[in-house]
């Protein structure tokens, strides 16, 4: 019996086991961890890296746009954030005339700082611990669609009695799945302006090819300004406002980084499941992911095509373009890294000693047929998630079809409609229209619509498939028929007809609406969707949130019982959190070992004027030539551009600041090895390696190539 404990213990450690280089901690609670941060070579406190009481380096990081991270580099409120973070403000002020995408863009004056209407930055201003009132009165013996009604009524319930105390807006979000709760008091700035974008050939240089791959030759920063009211005052954009005087800023650093040192990432995460069965990583893995990479990686094949004849489609088509083929790319890399790295092999092999662990006590009663649990859950989940993952990566990449869901209220406008109501809805759709058609090229989404119908008929089954796909098998020759029936005769597809609807829009022609082919198929597919799949998906989601809420606190009990001087790190939610480890280079596989860092000599190496991706603008080469650096170069004499360490990131990082030992910003996190993306699920030391352009890339570029010195002079530089 000793010796069959200790072989269990040891399968237990190896897995639970919190390594040094892994882990998203919650800044309030980093005190745990400050004395293995200083033994790593960190040379400041955790007070200075977050602070109720004084300002702190929390105060100069801020969610930008919902979905990535910025961080603040001068008194003046100047913010930092990756090129492809303020992609889609690059393109929304780009034109042919002025094609910011192409040739970047850097105001010279504030004056020339460009709004971005709906733009936000949301800055922590502090977290209480609230698990204790959210939790009141929740027994284990209720349900859990009891236990889910009364956390929601008691987190109202908090937030409206806390609400009338502060100015700031709330969130309680739930951590280590439904565990534990805290409350975020957050700061929301509304007016942000662009300031400065390097073109796409530095910005995005390497295109998706290089997408999730090191090494890495990309410029990936913007540059953003934050504006407040003359009082300082957090508010909408005002011809007014002045630049944000933040509470702090981080000094930047010129001293490079070597081997070995210390560095932590402080932003946003977004989403990471650690602490799943082997059961749910099966199916991400090699299920899910399979469907949605073969299908997206269709679509962006018509994208190419399309955009490499035609200059004003490839801006069109640029952020659509990279919102899917971001996913693409990380999807295949997870595959290849859980497959290649044993990821479901080693959560079955913690799946089983936790089953046994579980058997040694009564106490742990709640945790003994869990994993049977899962396996039946799953095994039922899997041809609803399937039936999700087509729809949204079939019908709804129809963009005719998803633009016409916009006109849905106005075909429900009756003769009794009030007049103000129909009006208000014409508006709406009047700017909805002048969006979608500013990036809209028939022909690809023609093509398209072709290729995801005739793939979602041919992979799932009828009775998983709306009625219109039925109705195509029946009574059309073929897809294509239907496709350009539908193309023939919707509205949807033209920007003059729609004007022409709107301008004439009266109640008698909400049925003309309502009968357009594209609305119907829309409507055909989301009725199908919210009626056979959405429920089921809601219960079966329920359950295995139930299942993994238990399965968490039994992990966090045997971690206590073997850690008991280190937490376990709860995983991401969009809520700010620290990572940290040190830089280094990496072997992804037998026979290949790569360095730290990229140097400008790699662009050249990589420069093919005949790919898009690759080329490489005039005004740089003349400076790599010249060697004209100044003192961003580094001590080698050669500028380097990116570099890579083992700090523990994910989607939301994007634009993070990465800092040293002294807390100053070294460069902006934007990306991780592709081997290594499998960290949102399985963490690998060895190869989740995060990549961050070198911040004397970016002042090289501002200063030399731009010639923006005035931005320079804002920030506070650390030779």
């Amino acid at each position: 019996m000793k010796k069959l404990l200790l072989s269990l213990f040891i399968v237990m450690s190896v897995v639970m086991n919190v390594r040094a280089d892994e882990g998203m901690w919650i800044p309030m609670l980093l005190q745990n961890n400050e004395q293995e941060m200083q033994e790593m070579g960190m040379n400041i406190t955790v007070e200075d890296i977050y602070s109720i009481n004084n300002s702190s380096m929390k105060d100069a990081v801020v969610l930008f746009g919902g979905g990535c991270t910025g961080e603040i580099v001068s008194n003046q409120g100047l913010l930092f954030t990756n090129h492809h973070c303020g992609f889609d403000w690059i393109q929304y002020h780009s034109t042919v005339e002025h094609d910011y995408l192409t040739d970047g863009f850097w105001a010279m004056g504030f004056e020339e700082e460009l709004p971005c209407p709906g733009l936000t930055a949301v800055m922590l201003k502090k977290m209480e611990d609230v698990t204790d009132r959210v939790l009141e009165g929740v027994e284990n013996s209720i349900s859990a669609e009891e236990r889910a009604e009364m956390i929601k009524n008691n987190i109202a319930k908090i937030k409206e009695e806390t609400a009338a105390t502060t100015d700031y807006e709330l969130e309680i979000k739930a951590f280590y799945h439904g565990n534990q709760y805290y409350m975020i008091y957050n700061e929301v700035f509304k007016d942000v302006r662009m300031v400065g974008t390097p073109p796409s050939n530095i910005g995005k240089f390497g295109g998706d090819t290089d997408n999730w791959v090191w090494p890495r030759h990309t410029g990936d920063f913007s540059i953003f300004r934050i504006y407040v009211s003359p009082e300082g005052k957090a508010v909408e954009y005002s011809e007014d406002n002045v630049p944000y005087k933040p509470a702090y800023h981080f000094p930047i650093s010129l001293k490079g980084v070597e081997e070995g040192d210390f560095t932590f990432v402080f932003g946003y995460p977004a989403r990471t499941n650690e602490y799943l069965p082997s059961v749910a990583v099966d199916q991400e893995a090699n299920v899910i992911y399979p469907v949605s990479v073969d299908l997206r990686g269709k679509i962006l094949d018509i994208y190419n095509k399309h955009q490499e004849k035609d200059p004003k489609v490839r801006i069109q088509y640029a952020s659509k373009h990279a919102h899917l083929g971001n996913g693409w790319k990380k999807w295949m890399g997870v595959i290849e890294g859980i497959n290649n790295f044993k990821g479901v092999e080693k959560k079955y092999a913690f799946d089983k000693a936790f089953t046994k662990w579980a058997n040694y006590s009564r106490s742990r009663g709640a945790y003994l047929e869990l994993i049977k649990d899962f396996e039946r859950v799953y095994a039922e989940y899997e041809p609803y998630r399937l039936a999700t993952t087509y729809l949204s990566e079939t019908a709804l990449q129809i963009e005719v079809v998803t633009f016409a869901a916009n006109f849905n209220k106005l075909a429900q406008v009756t003769k009794d409609t009030p007049q103000e109501e129909i009006d208000a809805l014409i508006a709406a759709a009047r700017e909805e229209a002048k969006v979608f058609f500013k990036d809209y090229y028939q022909p690809i989404d023609r093509e398209v619509a072709a290729m995801v119908l005739q793939e979602y008929i041919d992979n799932q089954p009828a009775d998983f498939r709306p009625e219109l796909l039925n109705t195509i098998v029946e009574k059309y020759a073929d897809v294509q028929a239907y496709v350009d029936e539908l193309f023939a005769k919707t509205m949807f597809a033209s920007e003059e007809n729609v004007n022409k609807l709107l301008d004439e829009f009266k109640a008698s022609k909400a049925k003309k609406i309502a009968k357009d082919p594209a609305l119907v198929a829309y409507n055909n597919v989301m009725d199908f969707y919210l009626g056979n799949v959405r429920p089921k998906v809601a219960e079966i989601s329920g359950q295995i949130s139930e299942l993994q809420r238990i399965f968490m606190r039994g992990q966090m009990e045997f971690h206590a019982e073997q850690n008991p001087d280190k937490m376990m790190y709860p995983d991401a939610n969009f809520s700010l959190r620290v990572t940290y480890g040190k830089v280094g280079g990496f072997s992804p596989r037998d026979a290949v070992r790569y360095k730290h860092y990229t140097t400008l000599d790699g662009i050249m190496q990589k420069e093919n004027p005949a790919i898009y991706d690759y080329v490489v603008t005039d005004r740089l080469r003349e400076l790599y030539e010249t060697k004209d650096y100044g003192r961003y170069a580094d001590k080698d004499g050669s500028m380097h551009v990116a570099f890579i360490a083992g700090n523990h990131t994910t989607g939301g990082n994007s634009g993070s600041p990465i800092l040293n030992a002294d807390g100053h910003l070294l460069g902006l996190n934007f990306d991780r090895t592709w081997e290594g993306t499998m960290s949102d699920l399985i963490y690998d030391p060895s190869i989740c390696k995060n990549i961050s352009v070198d911040v004397r890339y970016v002042l090289f570029i501002i200063d030399k190539y731009a010639g923006a010195t005035r931005l320079i002079d804002e920030m506070t530089i650390v030779e």
